[in-house]
């Protein structure tokens, strides 16, 4: 179970809701819970902040048993929450009302319980909590009123979460993640009084899934101390005892991983889908857990493939990704017929068969905003209000790095260049920028900055050994990128070499200061969210999990590779810094937490180096939309006043 500085969501329903891949839309039914939310004046605002404003959702996730029954995320009241959508009769009723947002839910197979994750101020560290799906007081069929909410598995104390599955016979199983305890896996019985522990490692690990009939639960671990390549056991629900384990990091001089991607839908049968990297990139097998017979799937597909199961057991879902684009297949498992589903070029953010046939997709490109499509030709969820405003579409450059050839997606402003540049930097490592539309980047646009966004070694998209490139000299390996794609933009006359902006939140935050320090006559300005900055103190600080990711990278914990933590951790190049540098941080951040953020600033101000710093109450990042737009105007305003560029006022509160 690979974790990552970035990753906030561990279910379906969450992944595209809290950033620039969700959905923008239009209109709905005006009995739903979406008509009521307020709907700024497309006028009263700037293009860019009507880009965020505009209401979004996830894709629905539906309930097994109860198709009809749906959840997703929007962020119709200014905050992302979790709403549910009974498509039987179209009515929709917010689940979730909390100042800071909810997006990590999941429906019970029958559709009567809506389970959601209550952490406090975004620091990711809470319980399970439920809720009938019409909510408190209502009749079956009816909308009550919002709460009834119950702790959904007593006796279990707060945690992060490693994941949920919810099954068909009302058993639960549940991943939790501690410093005290490292990880361990829960099952709760119907009808039982408490949770059984079934797993338990120092290293991290999580809930894969469920067998149909519930006697079989999958578990990522990564017990060999590798945290960025899972093994798969299958434990036995009734005793814990072992079916079966699939380790690829044995017997070999090569690091592979494994994911679960899910157990066939129908009773009795032990296949399991599975993802794996014997050829250097994610692919999918069927693994009988039972009989130990794997099947080999070799889909003609030069990206990397992921898949999960039609509704009726008889094929495959295939969602390929290659070079910052993706496209949906239907594989048949008996025939080994392969067949595209027609969707636009673009990104594919998230897709789900549904039990007719059909399939449900988040689709969008970086000129056009999302929206949930179904393959019979229907927009399947609709929210009110005014569509964000388009943007522009980007290009693909290949540019030849130390490492091999770099890919990036450049978009252009109008008007003759040389542009002032924002190099923005996804986060991850292990994540990867795409075709897709983004706000943020928009705005930068919008303002007349070229937007430069970098796959560098360690991105995902390219092949294993692109990813695990990063290795002990992190950091490093990616700025090595990130320059050879900044002396691509300034000789191709795409960019002013005098005003260059370095930019990223979380992994691309770490970038940001990285790079500032250790190629400081290279940027104009930097604009970091929720780094690491110090990166010995934010191993002590940050989540269990993490610290594993870490000592994966790394090779080692502070204590045994001091050497490459003080290499590739931006405290060691502070003195170093030449560029006026602008940090925002979430206090409740479990990931990048505040207090290496806090040593990083005071070597700043020691030194008397420009800087600015805003700290919002909050985590890794925010879910409250007029709290996002303030740290885009903060932005803006800042590379304006300190590179002579068009800006914006931050807006108030």
């Amino acid at each position: 179970m690979t974790e990552s500085k970035d990753e906030q969501s561990t279910t379906a329903a969450a992944r595209t809701a809290a950033d620039d891949r969700a959905t923008d839309g239009r209109a709905a039914d005006p009995a739903s819970a979406l008509a009521s939310a307020p709907a700024p004046d497309p006028a009263a605002a700037p293009a860019w902040q009507r880009r965020f404003r505009a209401p979004r959702v996830s894709l629905p996730e539906w309930a097994e048993e109860a198709p009809d029954r749906s959840l997703f995320v929007s962020n119709a009241t200014g905050t992302f929450e979790l709403y549910a959508w009974d498509r039987a009769t179209g009515a929709q009723r917010q689940v979730t009302d909390r100042p800071n947002g909810t997006t990590d839910g999941a429906l019970s197979p029958d559709g009567q319980w809506i389970w959601w994750f209550a952490d406090t101020d975004g620091d990711e560290f809470g319980v399970w909590m439920r809720q009938p799906f019409h909510g408190a007081g209502a009749a079956d069929g009816a909308a009550g009123a919002p709460g009834g909410d119950e702790e959904a598995v007593p006796g279990l104390a707060a945690s992060y979460p490693a994941g949920l599955v919810l099954g068909r016979d009302g058993t639960v199983v549940v991943g939790r993640s501690t410093d005290d305890d490292g990880s361990t896996v829960h099952l709760l019985r119907p009808g039982a009084d408490a949770p059984v522990e079934v797993y338990r490692h120092r290293e991290s690990a999580g809930v894969g899934d469920l067998s149909h009939d519930a006697t079989l639960i999958a578990v990522e671990h990564t017990e060999h101390g590798d945290a960025m390549h899972s093994a798969i056991r299958v434990l036995r629900a009734a005793d814990a005892s072992v079916v079966a384990e699939l380790d690829d990091t044995k017997g070999g001089t090569e690091e592979l991983g494994l994911s679960v991607l899910g157990f066939a839908p129908l009773a009795g049968d032990t296949r399991l889908l599975v993802g794996h990297q014997r050829r250097g990139r994610w692919e999918p097998m069927l693994w009988d857990v039972a009989t130990g017979t794997e099947t080999d799937l070799r889909l003609d597909l030069p990206g990397d493939v992921s898949a999960e199961w039609y509704p009726d057991g008889t094929g495959l879902l295939v969602v390929h990704g290659f070079e910052a684009r993706s496209e949906l297949w239907r594989y048949e498992i008996a025939t080994g017929a392969l067949v595209r589903v027609d969707t636009p070029a673009g990104t594919v953010s998230s897709a789900t068969a549904r039990p007719d046939g059909t399939v449900e997709y988040l689709w969008s490109s970086a000129a056009r905003p999302p929206v949930v499509c179904s393959t019979d030709g229907s927009v399947v969820l609709d929210p009110p209000g005014a569509e964000a405003p388009p943007s522009v579409p980007v290009a693909d450059v290949w540019v030849e790095g130390p490492g091999g050839r770099v890919h990036a997606l450049v978009q252009r402003p109008e008007g003759e260049g040389p542009f002032p540049t924002v190099f923005e930097v996804h986060g991850g490592p292990t994540w990867h920028d795409s075709d897709a539309f983004a706000a943020g980047p928009a705005a930068w646009v919008d303002h007349g900055y070229a937007v430069v966004r970098v796959n560098y070694r360690g991105s995902t998209g390219y092949g294993r050994e692109w990813t695990d490139a990063l290795k002990h000299r992190v950091g490093l390996i990616e700025l090595e990128d990130i320059a050879a794609v900044r002396e691509w933009a300034v000789a191709s006359g795409l960019a002013d070499p005098a005003k260059l902006v370095l930019s990223g939140g979380s992994w691309g935050g770490y970038l940001t200061l990285l790079g500032l320090g250790t190629q400081p006559d290279a940027w104009a300005v930097g604009l970091a969210a929720v780094p690491v900055a110090d990166y010995v103190t934010a191993y002590e600080d940050e989540m269990e999990a993490l610290k594993a990711l870490d000592r994966t990278l790394l090779g080692g914990s502070p204590d045994e590779v001091p050497e490459r933590y003080a290499a590739s951790s931006p405290i060691s190049y502070v003195d170093a810094v030449q560029a006026p540098v602008h940090i925002s941080a979430g206090v409740n951040d479990p990931r990048c937490p505040i207090r290496q953020i806090d040593n990083y600033v005071d070597r700043l101000a020691a030194r008397g180096a420009v800087h600015e710093v805003y700290r919002y109450d909050a985590g890794h990042g925010s879910l409250v939309v007029e709290e996002r737009i303030k740290q885009v105007a903060l932005d803006l305003d800042f590379a304006a006043r300190h590179l002579g560029t068009p800006g914006t006022r931050p807006t108030e509160g």
